[in-house]
């Protein structure tokens, strides 16, 4: 039995079978000479490969619409837009009529240059598409006859797909009453794929570099896609005790659809609000049967991420008036572009940032492009005038930043004004607390802000240095870390002192066991994915604030996150053993 950590991007656990994708990084293909008399045939050959790879991918965007939801299947839109973009189009032409060869070659050396300039890059931004790059020129290839295309027919039920990548049309492919789960070797969890298998909920690990020499077709395999560990030929005991996790799990879900329509709240009667975090409007639908109260993060740069071009103010305005719609009444917490690091800015810069998650991105990403950065305030002030919408700054880490921020809102307005166009002038504006200075300031702030949100994700990776996508120092980052504790006790004593609110958003606020600590530090809103919403209504409603405060302060004590971590879960595990007895500890 041999275990191997990688990167979790879709949770749940899965015990299968082992089905091997080969790679298909290189695309190998003959070179052919051509007649000159043959070029306008040859250019038709690939004219005609294009034209039915888009037609493939408009019935690939529809299916997946209605399964993964409109915004998630934009990527496929995505995939038309490339093969219909001249800079790809043209060089594969000018190869055929050029150097007179055949139109599999012209392929697959433009599109092997094209990802090669990618890959070079240490971004994982990169590396995430030259999958689509990949995708697109194997699409075509097969088109063409030339067998590009890997066969995953006649799979057994449960199998679990093992690549050293996948891509995004291959992973919305996979047949559901078949394939399970899927590990890869790369990728990270704001890729394509990634993206597509959390909407599919299909349990999923990254980034598991050692995966592909170790593994051969129809070994046994468990990937628990909660913690991102993935082992190998795993032994009866373990097998047993993931199997009784797995009908735990089954149990304890049927029974959580009841917490769904009880009331957040404490057991000694304290209200704990949980809201849901989201990329897509068609999230929010799956939020409110899970027993959420709204939105308290909706991350706005899926807008950019899912299309070939910029979106429009009125892209913007259309998502989040149908969000509006949607919530009918219940408040939506729009955070603004958090553009730059990994995402779709480094892309478009001629020289990538060498370490980006320290440089232009999210808030100061937005001071320096005012144009994206009003467009996108100018819509959700428009759709406020439907209902309740608050905005939030991401990565604020001097009062400047925020200052400058809110003048900009405040100049929208008053455009709006002149144009009569109607919107809310109470619209709230806050700020998420990412970075250790904000956390040490954060009594400063309380003064001008109207709220505060945690985002953990940062606050713990900047706290403890850690970066959260790299594999090889994923076991250093966690949240239950007296630092990270002590951080946030902070911001929740300077929002209770200046009368304003404290929620978390952050990925971790889905684990019960931190929830627990949040609410014992003092904080009253989570907002979380939102299938996590009613264990932690479970969790809540069987603690009490007193356990939770004692729980927390303990916690902080200790000179080590392992200790912290054990004696959170040790007391959790008795305090409220339905939730955490139902599935295996670390």
């Amino acid at each position: 039995m041999r275990t191997l950590r990688g990167i979790p991007v879709s949770p749940g656990f899965v015990i299968g079978r082992v089905f091997v994708i080969e790679d298909q990084e290189t695309l190998r293909v003959q070179k052919k000479g051509i007649d000159p008399a043959d070029v306008p045939a040859e250019v038709e050959r690939f004219d005609f490969a294009r034209k039915a790879s888009i037609s493939e991918l408009d019935e690939l965007h529809k299916s997946a619409a209605d399964e993964m939801g409109k915004e998630a299947a934009k990527i496929f839109l995505f995939h038309i837009g490339v093969l219909n973009d001249p800079s790809v189009l043209n060089p594969i032409k000018s190869k055929i009529t050029d150097d007179l060869v055949n139109a599999e070659y012209a392929i697959s050396k433009t599109f092997t240059n094209i990802a090669k300039k990618f890959a070079n890059h240490p971004d994982s931004t990169f590396q995430s598409k030259v999958d689509d790059l990949r995708d697109l020129a194997h699409r075509l290839l097969k088109e063409l006859d030339t067998n590009q295309k890997v066969s995953i027919a006649n799979l057994e039920e449960g199998t679990v797909i093992v690549s050293r990548d996948l891509t995004p049309s291959q992973t919305a492919g996979f047949d559901r009453t078949k394939v399970a789960a899927f590990v890869t070797a790369l990728g990270g969890p704001t890729s394509h794929t990634a993206i597509v298998a959390g909407a599919l909920n299909l349990p999923a690990v990254v980034g598991v570099k050692d995966i592909l020499p170790a593994i051969n077709d129809g070994e046994r395999i468990i990937v628990d896609g909660e913690k991102g560990l993935v082992i190998l030929d795993p032994d009866d005991e373990t097998i047993e005790q993931y199997h009784q996790s797995q009908i735990r799990a089954r149990q304890v879900s049927l029974s959580l659809h009841e917490y769904a329509k009880l009331p957040s709240i404490t057991a000694d009667g304290v209200p704990i609000q949980l809201m849901g975090n989201i990329e897509f409007p068609e999230e929010i639908e799956h939020i409110e049967q899970n027993g959420g109260s709204g939105v308290g993060l909706y991350r706005t740069e899926f807008l950019y991420l899912t299309r070939t071009s910029k979106p429009s103010e009125e892209d913007h305005y259309q998502a989040y008036a149908e969000c509006v719609r949607l919530l009918d009444g219940k408040p939506l917490t729009i955070r603004t572009i958090d553009l730059g690091a990994d995402k779709y800015t480094q892309e478009q810069e001629e020289n990538p940032e060498r370490n980006p998650y320290l440089g232009l991105r999210s808030i100061r990403y937005c001071l320096q492009n005012q144009e994206i950065f009003r467009t996108q305030l100018r819509a959700i002030l428009r759709a406020s005038a439907h209902g309740p919408i608050k905005v939030m700054f991401p990565l604020i880490t001097n009062i400047s930043e925020y200052r400058t921020g809110k003048y900009f809102v405040r100049e929208e307005m008053e455009e709006l004004d002149e144009q009569g166009i109607a919107y809310d002038p109470d619209i709230e504006i806050g700020m998420m607390v990412e970075v250790p200075a904000a956390a040490l300031m954060a009594g400063s702030f309380a003064r001008e802000v109207d709220f505060f949100s945690v985002g953990t994700n940062d606050l713990v990776q900047y706290t403890l240095a850690v970066d959260r996508t790299n594999e090889r120092v994923a076991s250093l980052y966690t949240p239950i870390h007296p630092a990270v504790l002590k951080l946030i006790r902070d911001i929740a004593r300077a929002g209770r002192r200046n009368e304003i609110p404290v929620s978390c958003c952050g990925q971790s606020a889905a684990d019960p066991a931190f929830a627990a600590l949040l609410i014992g530090l003092g904080v009253r809103t989570i907002s979380a994915t939102g299938s996590s919403i009613p264990m932690l209504k479970k969790t809540i409603r069987g603690l009490t604030v007193s356990r939770c405060e004692r729980i927390a302060k303990k916690a902080i004590s200790f000179d080590s996150e392992a200790e912290a971590a054990s004696y959170v879960r040790s007391r959790l595990r008795k305090l409220v053993p339905e939730v955490f007895d139902g599935r295996p500890v670390d």
